[in-house]
C-alpha cells in the first residue's frame, strides 16, 4: 500500500514508519522539520511532506493524494497553553485534506476513556484524545479507526519512564491520589501489531486495546516485583 504517517518522528511514528517499510508498502510522512527524522527514520526510503497541521496553509490535499491509508499519531500536549484547542484544530486540518485527497483509512491511536460508569470524570488530555477521533470521523464521514490505549509499556514511553523512575527510586512513595485510578497498559509491541493490523481490516470505529485493568499503584508494585526490587510502599 501507499501509506502516510503524520507524527513520524514521535514515540509510536518513529517505530512504526521502519515496520511499515520493512513489509513492503511506500510510506510519506508529515513533518514540521526534517532534523529529528533522521535519528529514527531513514529519509532516503520516504517522501517527505514538510508541514505545520496547526496551519492549513502549509499543505494541501495534493500532497496526501495518491496515499491509500493515513496514520494520525500527533498530539499538542508539550506545547503548553491550550493544547485541546490545538489537537481540534490540527486534526480538522488534516481530516479535511485527507478528506479531499480521496484516503480510503485513517487509523488514529488515542487514549482509553474511563469508564461512565464507574462515574469516572477523563482528564483533560484524555477528553481531547476522544475530541480529536470524533472529528475526524466526522471530516472522514466514519473512515476512521480509532484505537484507545491505555498506559504504553516500553522504553522511551512517557507512562512507562514515570512509573520506572518513581519505582526504582523510591522505596517509600508519598503519591497524589490518581495512583487509586485504574488504568489498562499495553505493550508498545501490541500497539505496533494493532496498527499493521488494522490495514487489512479496514475502518473499525472505536477499538479499546489494553491488558486487564488494575491500579497504577498496582502497576507500580507489579514493576518492582519483576525487576526484583524490594517491597515498595505506597501510598495516595
Amino acid at each position: 500500500m501507499r501509506i502516510f504517517v503524520t507524527g513520524a518522528t514521535g514515540y509510536i511514528g518513529g517505530r512504526l514508519v521502519p515496520c511499515l517499510l520493512d513489509a513492503g508498502h511506500e510510506v510519506g510522512v508529515l513533518v514540521r522539520s526534517t532534523d529529528r527524522l533522521g535519528s529514527t527514520v531513514d529519509q532516503s526510503r520516504v517522501e517527505i511532506v514538510k508541514a505545520d497541521l496547526l496551519d492549513e496553509s502549509s499543505f494541501s490535499a495534493d500532497d496526501l493524494r495518491g496515499y491509500d491509508v493515513a496514520y494520525y499519531l500527533v498530539h499538542s500536549m508539550l506545547g503548553g497553553g491550550s493544547f485541546e484547542e490545538r489537537d481540534k484544530t490540527a486534526a480538522r486540518n488534516f481530516a479535511t485534506k485527507a478528506h479531499e485527497a480521496g484516503i480510503k483509512h485513517v487509523i488514529y491511536l488515542g487514549g482509553i476513556q474511563p469508564q461512565e460508569e464507574a462515574g469516572k470524570q477523563a482528564s483533560p488530555h484524555l477528553r481531547s484524545r476522544a475530541e480529536t477521533g470524533r472529528v475526524l470521523a466526522e471530516h472522514l464521514e466514519g473512515r476512521v479507526t480509532e484505537f484507545r490505549a491505555g498506559p504504553i509499556i516500553g522504553s522511551g514511553s512517557a507512562s512507562f519512564e514515570m512509573v520506572r523512575y518513581l519505582t526504582e527510586r523510591l522505596p517509600v512513595m508519598l503519591t497524589p491520589r490518581w495512583v487509586k485510578n485504574a488504568v489498562q497498559p499495553v505493550s508498545v509491541r501490541d500497539v505496533l501489531a494493532y496498527l499493521e493490523a488494522a490495514l487489512e481490516v479496514g475502518p473499525s470505529g472505536i477499538v479499546p486495546i489494553g491488558a486487564d485493568r488494575l491500579t497504577f499503584r498496582e502497576l507500580m508494585q507489579t514493576y518492582a516485583k519483576v525487576r526484583g526490587l524490594t517491597k515498595r510502599i505506597i501510598i495516595p
